[in-house]
Parts: structure tokens; C-alpha cells; sequence
């Protein structure tokens, strides 16, 4: 585990990639863009162009469990994605259980009272923003109480 430097989050889906972005300190998540999905290699040159750019030292990939914490079909899409990133790029990647994250995107965005159009275009990045933020959350208490 990297205990400090940029992270870079992912909410991989069938048709966009959130992505979102920590400070250099890596303590807040912040919305960066998303990726909208053609080929598997553009994809991964698309995700790893906009990590180097931003100097990251690790992502993390929402992976979708069910309710029950079971792996699905959409599971065993990204981790296919997450292999693929792993051999694409020089960061480590490290996936993190994103279950209603989805959800709690879509709520944010419609109590910040966004227009359903444009709630549509954020979501992905909101949910990425609401993965990575959990991860750095548990990462600080963990090296809290470690200490």
C-alpha cells in the first residue's frame, strides 16, 4: 500500500469509465471526467494517459458485488478490465467493494439539484468520486490506528 500520492479511482462500466482523482496528499476525491467506452486498448490508453498526466500512483476500481457480496456479471467485466489495466500500466491496481455507490451518486446529484439530463452525464464520475473517497477514508483510519 503507497501511504501517500496522487490515487486515481474507477467506476468502470459497460459504456463510460468515472474517473476520479485524489490531491497530492491523498485525502480528497475530487470528480475528474468520464471516459466514454470504444475499444479495450483506446480505453486503457485513455485511462493510463490521464494517470500520467496527474503523476498517480495508484488506482482503485469499484468492483460491483451483489447485495449479498457475491460476484456478478458486471463483476467479471471489471475485473477483466482491471486485468487488462494491470498489464497496460506501471501503477498498481486495487480494487474496492462500490455496492450502491451508483445510488448514492444519483442522490447527491439530485440534492445538489442537477438536471436529469446533466445528472446523467455525472453519475459515472460522481460514483468514482464516492469509491475513491471510501478507500482514502478507510486508508487514513487504518494508518490512524496503526500509528
Amino acid at each position: 500500500m503507497i501511504p501517500f500520492g496522487r490515487v486515481m479511482g474507477l467506476d468502470v462500466g459497460d459504456r463510460t469509465v468515472g474517473i476520479a482523482v485524489s490531491d497530492e496528499g491523498g485525502t480528497v476525491a475530487l470528480g475528474l471526467c468520464v471516459v466514454r467506452r470504444t475499444t479495450l486498448q483506446r480505453d486503457l490508453a485513455e485511462v493510463t494517459g490521464l494517470a500520467m498526466a496527474r503523476h498517480v500512483q495508484l488506482f482503485v476500481a469499484g468492483l460491483p458485488r451483489r447485495l449479498a457480496g457475491d460476484l456478478g456479471p458486471q463483476a467479471e467485466k471489471v475485473l477483466a478490465f482491471v486485468g487488462a489495466l494491470r498489464e497496460a500500466a506501471s501503477i498498481p491496481v486495487e480494487l474496492w467493494d462500490e455496492r450502491l455507490t451508483t445510488r448514492i451518486a444519483e442522490r447527491i446529484l439530485g440534492e445538489a439539484h442537477v438536471g436529469r439530463n446533466r445528472r446523467r452525464a455525472l453519475v459515472d464520475q460522481v460514483a468514482a468520486s464516492v469509491i475513491l473517497q471510501g478507500f482514502l477514508d478507510a486508508r487514513a483510519t487504518r494508518r490512524h490506528w496503526s500509528e
